[in-house]
């Protein structure tokens, strides 16, 4: 099943904050993972006030946190990070608390918790809060990821008021000029259900119900949407029942940290009023990726993604395909290193990216064996309508470089830096882009 993050900010997964790089670099270079987290480390109970400066004793690690992402201002604080292996040494649970100042929205906390307690399983929970505007809550239960068993299954249920997202109007060729800002106010839950015919193959159910308010926007300097695109389609408070059917043909080596092998995804949903929706749509699509070990430690990661909305005249932006950003949302957006979140909003789209992921050092930290990676990688990807003519004309494009810290099997921390046409893009959390 596809991990979802919020369609306004996918990267809030969420919102996985983005740090900067001397940040990111520091948690890095201690098998540490920025995001809304970070991995290892081994609490040793010791009398001496020196156990507080020695990675293998300290009760906790302090992560430096710098939030410079695209459109968010700039957030400083520190996580308090406690780590936990099992018994092979592999990292299993994670608390990280933080306390952090937005430029924006002044001083807040969030409160982090992630288990591992097999390849097959997973469970997270965030919540948060700022003095001003900005509240999130999110948990998350998965099983079944491995297909060993008949089903799979998954559950979550998500808050989420976010004050920095950003409109800059429909189409490929929308302006910077044209920059926007409002409030997204989110309600959600998320269920699905999954047959496992055989360990690659699955056809899964998905249902989803959202409550969505587009209120106005708080940034100064940055105009309102209501103010900029006062007849947009999505302004207000609207609801979604959305259901799809997805097979998937997986033949990955992991699911978290894939080494190997292909995965590839077919789709298909809609919304209706019948069901509850405001609004009534449908969309098609698929997303392929596809992972070639080239020695020992380099794997070229290769994705591709369509999708089309053959009906989607009373649909809200937010509910359209949307290019920018870090991160891969099945049938909602997919990457674009070289701008912010919803860069480029339309009824279809189509993408390609491309990373080699490269090893450059491994050791043990915090009691956990850490990789060192970095990834040159590239985008490509456009929106359009129906009447945009040729799918392959007026790409946009990008070109960067990762550095990720991967604590196998299940984490991996990465930032990432790329560049378009706009300016530079930083970008960090936990998993890879696609």
């Amino acid at each position: 099943m596809e991990r979802r993050a919020l369609r306004t900010a996918s990267s809030r997964r969420t919102r996985a904050p983005a740090r900067a790089a001397g940040a990111a670099a520091l948690a890095l270079a201690f098998g540490v993972m920025a995001d809304e987290s970070a991995p290892p480390a081994a609490p040793i109970p010791s009398a001496s006030p020196a156990r507080w400066f020695d990675p293998a004793t300290a009760p906790f690690i302090p992560i430096p946190e710098v939030d410079i992402a695209p459109h968010s201002g700039l957030t400083l604080g520190v996580i308090a990070t406690v780590l936990y292996n099992d018994e092979r040494g592999d990292l299993n649970q994670i608390f990280a608390p933080d306390v952090i100042h937005s430029q924006y929205f002044g001083w807040g906390s969030r409160m982090r918790a992630y288990e591992y307690p097999s390849d097959d399983t997973q469970w997270s929970v965030v919540g948060g809060l700022k003095q001003r505007v900005e509240r999130e809550f999110d948990a998350r239960y998965v099983t079944g990821l491995v297909r060993d068993t008949r089903y799979s299954w998954s559950i979550e249920t998500i808050y989420d008021r976010s004050g920095t997202p950003r409109f800059f109007g429909l189409g490929n060729d929308s302006l910077k000029a044209n920059e926007s800002t409002y409030v997204d106010n989110q309600e959600r839950i998320d269920a699905s259900l999954g047959r496992n015919f055989t360990r690659e193959l699955q056809l899964a159910y998905l249902i989803r119900l959202r409550n969505v308010s587009v209120l106005p926007g708080v940034i100064a300097g940055v105009p309102s949407i209501e103010t900029r695109f006062p007849d947009q389609t999505g302004i207000g408070t609207m609801h979604e029942v959305d259901q799809r059917l997805i097979l998937t043909y997986d033949t990955r080596d992991s699911p978290m940290v894939p080494r190997g092998g292909s995965r590839y995804l077919l789709y298909g949903g809609f919304a209706s009023r019948r069901f509850g929706s405001s609004f009534a749509d449908s969309s098609f699509g698929v997303d392929l990726r596809h992972y070639s070990p080239l020695d020992a430690d380099s794997t070229l990661a290769l994705h591709a993604a369509l999708r089309h909305m053959p009906s989607a005249r009373g649909a809200p932006f937010w509910a359209m395909s949307s290019l920018g950003g870090d991160r891969s949302v099945l049938g909602e957006r997919d990457p674009m290193r070289a701008y912010g979140e919803d860069r480029f909003i339309d009824h279809n789209l189509l993408s390609a990216g491309v990373e080699l992921r490269t090893r450059a050092m491994n050791f043990d930290a915090f009691a956990t064996h850490v990789s060192l990676e970095f990834a040159p990688f590239a985008d490509v990807g456009k929106v359009y309508s129906d009447t945009d003519g040729a799918p392959f004309s007026r790409l946009h494009h990008g070109f960067g470089l990762g550095i990720r810290g991967v604590a196998s099997p299940f984490v991996v921390g990465y930032v990432d830096f790329g560049y378009g046409h706009e300016k530079l893009s930083v970008f960090s959390g936990l998993d890879y882009p696609f």
